[in-house]
């Protein structure tokens, strides 16, 4: 799209943590044996007790490791027979179509209360790409109106690392509810591709079953693991996003930009010129992620360095006008 952009290009168009785990240290040397054999059982659940401590599940029994969550969600889906999911709009497109690939007929809904009627009801909490979040009453009076029809709460957790408060992964002992967390997200290793889904042990064994013996690969295990039980890192890890998402703010709206949400993590602007923003900064080798069905709005992750916030700044201000 930009051919003549300066390299590297600075991308701002996910959500992922630019300091990944365990900045400012780098990752640890793995044995080699990790790569040359499949991952044993006990590994597998060492991982499940502690992504359970560290997510807050009843149980390590309450918690199956996959490979990213991306894999979970049509396993998920499959749980049900074809019926009818509905998703809280507007977010992530792969829910809608995980859940037409298990045969469900998908509809999208503008508030909480209008899921009620769903066998396979979705929510983003926090909400990618606004921010929104759900409060815990809400949902859990959701699940408690779906399992009177046998239905099935998904609560896809994704962002909640840096927002812990609205986690209901302690509440997973209800038979109705799946929450679905990400480790690459908050913990920058997206390619490591390792994700969770925390349930009641009988949907949790189904899920394992489902996923199948060494679904996770044994270097994932092994970061894993040791970031998860990194508790000094998240804490120090939770003010830097905050202080970020503080200077990123502070950019935007001088640059004439509505803060329309977002989490620590990004933030989502709003402005009648975004197309012709989206391309300059495009121009100016700085990627966002722009939205085809909301041609006003922007998302921003977070800049990696003092040397992308200060070609951020310089892209905005150019589009402005106060520099050539």
């Amino acid at each position: 799209m930009f051919p003549g952009a300066p390299e590297p290009f600075i991308d701002l168009s996910t959500g992922i943590n630019p300091h990944p785990w365990p900045y400012p240290r780098p990752l640890p040397a793995l044995p080699g044996e990790i790569f040359a054999r499949l991952p044993d059982r006990a590994s597998i659940r060492q991982l499940a007790a502690v992504a359970a401590t560290a997510y807050g599940a009843p149980s390590p029994e309450h918690v199956v490791p996959a490979p990213g969550t991306q894999i979970l969600l049509p396993q998920v889906a499959g749980l049900l027979k074809p019926g009818k999911a509905i998703i809280l709009r507007t977010t992530y497109a792969e829910h809608g179509r995980a859940a037409q690939l298990a045969g469900h007929a998908v509809a999208e809904a503008a508030d909480v209360s209008e899921l009620r009627d769903a066998d396979l009801a979705i929510v983003v909490n926090p909400n990618n790409p606004d921010g929104r979040i759900v409060e815990k009453r809400a949902l859990l009076t959701l699940a408690d109106a779906l399992g009177q029809r046998s239905g099935i709460l998904v609560i896809d957790e994704s962002f909640a690392d840096v927002a812990p408060d609205t986690s209901l992964v302690g509440e997973t002992d209800r038979a109705n509810i799946i929450v679905l967390r990400s480790f690459g997200k908050f913990y920058g290793l997206a390619g490591l591709r390792l994700g969770f889904a925390m349930a009641a042990p009988r949907l949790a064994n189904r899920l394992d079953t489902m996923l199948g013996p060494w679904a996770v690969a044994g270097p994932a295990v092994a970061i894993g693991e040791q970031a998860l039980a990194d508790g000094e890192w998240k804490r120090r890890t939770l003010e830097r996003l905050a202080s970020g998402a503080k200077r990123l703010d502070e950019l935007l709206v001088d640059a004439g930009l509505e803060i329309a949400g977002g989490t620590p993590l990004y933030r989502l602007t709003r402005s009648r010129n975004a197309g012709d923003l989206f391309s300059r900064l495009g121009r100016a080798g700085v990627l966002v992620r722009r939205f085809t069905e909301e041609p006003t709005w922007l998302r921003w992750g977070l800049p990696a360095g003092e040397n992308e916030w200060q070609r951020l700044s310089v892209a905005l201000r150019q589009w402005k006008g106060e520099i050539p």
